[in-house]
């Protein structure tokens, strides 16, 4: 999907949302975790145990708050974490974006990091294996983490520049050429990259440091994570973080799957999509 494609779509929902699919088995509604008890044939492959209940938890979701965002963020540590039966489980819930919704940016939410022939492997496996739009990646080690992920057309890499969590001020704001070390490297990245290849991960808990962001990086869009149940604001981040063509992404992950833990939960998820990342 290509950066007009993310515009339009924002523009007609009247929304920047993306939800956050971050699934806790532990977390789900009884009646979907008595599901791992028996099997679901999905095009002519059988599913049984979490997988199956990963699987109809997503759909679910899915299903009732797609109308109220523009994105769906699969984090890889909730599926890795059940093994085969987590894995079997994403590439379902990819599969079943793809079909059912193909307006939906989809980002694999996975902070790789590596370099040379790994990192081209990991882009091999989210474009090309698992068709995501886009993938998160840590600038840890530099421009050989982030280039592989450019070479292809209409995808995208996130990078990490300033998180939601309260450690982050340990890296990112120690100094670094009388400028924070978060900002050297967002500058760094946009020397490499366009606004229609890459964007950057700023926490909406900062939601202070946008309008400074946004001073010398005017125009590639931010995934905003952090609102709902980490506390921050969607109100702001849209008040500093907002350009002329949306330029955010503002996700909500456990505030919205986890809105109600009965029969209902797909409902209130819808009630709570609703509600979050509007644009007035």
């Amino acid at each position: 999907m290509d950066r007009e494609q993310l515009y339009q779509q924002i523009q007609k929902k009247k929304t920047m949302l993306c939800v956050g699919l971050d699934v806790d088995y532990s977390k789900m509604p009884e009646h979907i975790k008595g599901l791992a008890s028996s099997e679901i044939a999905i095009k002519g492959h059988l599913f049984g145990g979490k997988a199956r209940s990963i699987i109809e938890f997503n759909k679910a979701i899915i299903d009732a708050t797609a109308p109220y965002c523009v994105a769906y963020k699969p984090n890889l540590a909730f599926y890795e974490c059940y093994g085969e039966e987590g894995m079997r489980a994403l590439e379902a819930t990819v599969e079943y974006i793809r079909t059912t919704y193909p307006e939906m940016f989809l980002i694999a939410d996975a902070k790789r990091g590596d370099i040379g022939n790994t990192a081209r492997m990991y882009a091999k496996a989210f474009f090309e294996r698992m068709d995501f739009d886009a993938v998160t990646l840590s600038p840890y080690m530099g421009q050989d983490s982030i280039v592989p992920f450019l070479e292809y057309k209409d995808k995208w890499a996130i990078v990490l520049a300033l998180t939601s969590n309260s450690s982050a001020v340990q890296f990112q704001m120690a100094q670094k050429d009388g400028k924070p070390l978060y900002q050297a490297v967002m500058e760094e990245m946009m020397s490499i990259s366009t606004p229609d290849n890459m964007m950057f991960v700023v926490g909406a808990t900062k939601a202070e440091k946008l309008k400074e962001i946004r001073s010398f990086c005017p125009e590639h869009f931010l995934l905003v994570p952090g609102v709902g149940a980490q506390g921050g604001s969607a109100e702001e981040v849209m008040e500093y973080g907002a350009n002329d063509l949306g330029g955010l992404l503002i996700n909500s992950s456990r505030g919205i799957l986890y809105a109600d833990s009965t029969a209902n939960f797909a409902k209130a998820a819808a009630r709570v999509a609703s509600e979050t990342a509007r644009i007035r």
